[in-house]
């Protein structure tokens, strides 16, 4: 199915997001992991894509997985820009065998040393392009509330998310965020920029509070003052920040269903107890 048809219906909707194995040593435990998230139903998986490609083998597996034993469609990462046009070609052929019918086209990060000159792709929007034209798949991009860290403002991110939208990407799933206005922000400037495709709102529900810090700090991902708190609060404690962490997600979320986003999509690190509890704590209001 679809995810585009799935975001666009009028019900809330679901999804988190699970990572492939970095070695084939532990590739039991993250699919038996990622089954367990698949077994509460979501109304989609996405299954990430490793750097360079190296995980591309166990990306299609789980995603294969999760789709055929679960029957919960799958949105399979796929990073380009240490790519060359013919690898991205046979991983098109390889996701198209198993059944994959929906890419989220991403750059990725430039390996560090690497010549930009003799790079075949250089943006997002020239692998959606290239996906587009093969043909078969709905395309799903990323996009940055806080605007992109390499972006000189948000006026040149949204050119570039336009260029994006026009080269075939159906929806946008957003980088990780932690004070909601940001996200109504972004959706307002996207729409007076043109950009009608959907936007799904992406949460991490944040129970290391070490990880965290790491991520932002290369995303550029800002932490409200009320979060940091938190964290400072409880962070020495794993069980109270895991409560912790849980509660604040959930509480976005339910302000985001709230407010008219109509698709949120958690970033679960393959924690189907984290996965659990908040699908719990939203029962009621997703039905």
């Amino acid at each position: 199915m679809k995810i585009i048809d799935i975001i666009k219906s009028e019900k809330p909707t679901l999804s988190f997001e699970v990572f492939p194995p970095k070695t084939s040593d532990n590739f039991e435990s993250v699919r038996e992991a990622t089954e367990k998230i698949a077994a509460l139903r979501p109304d989609f998986m996405s299954v990430t894509y490793g750097a360079g490609g190296g995980t591309s083998e166990f990306t299609a597996s789980i995603a294969q997985n999760i789709q055929n034993k679960a029957g919960v469609p799958v949105l399979a990462h796929l990073s380009c820009v240490s790519s060359t046009k013919e690898e991205i070609h046979r991983q098109l052929d390889l996701l198209k065998s198993k059944g994959i019918e929906n890419i989220l086209a991403l750059r990725g990060d430039i390996p560090e040393g690497m010549s930009k000159e003799h790079l075949d792709y250089h943006y997002a929007s020239e692998l959606t392009r290239d996906i587009k034209k093969y043909g078969g798949f709905c395309i799903g991009g990323a996009c940055y509330p806080e605007v992109h860290p390499e972006s000189a403002n948000s006026m040149e991110d949204m050119k570039h998310l336009k260029e994006k939208i026009d080269a075939g990407c159906e929806f946008l799933t957003t980088q990780m965020f932690f004070d909601n206005n940001l996200l109504y922000n972004f959706i307002y400037r996207a729409r007076k920029a043109g950009i009608e495709v959907p936007v799904v709102a992406g949460i991490m529900p944040v129970t290391n509070p070490k990880s965290i810090k790491r991520i932002c700090a290369i995303s550029g991902t800002a932490l409200p003052q009320r979060f940091i708190r938190i964290v400072d609060r409880y962070g020495d404690s794993p069980e109270a920040m895991k409560q912790a962490g849980i509660a604040y997600a959930t509480e976005q979320i339910i302000d985001l269903y709230a407010n008219g986003v109509r698709a949120v999509h958690v970033y679960s690190m393959n924690k189907p107890d984290v996965a659990q509890k908040i699908l719990e704590n939203i029962s009621a209001i997703i039905k």
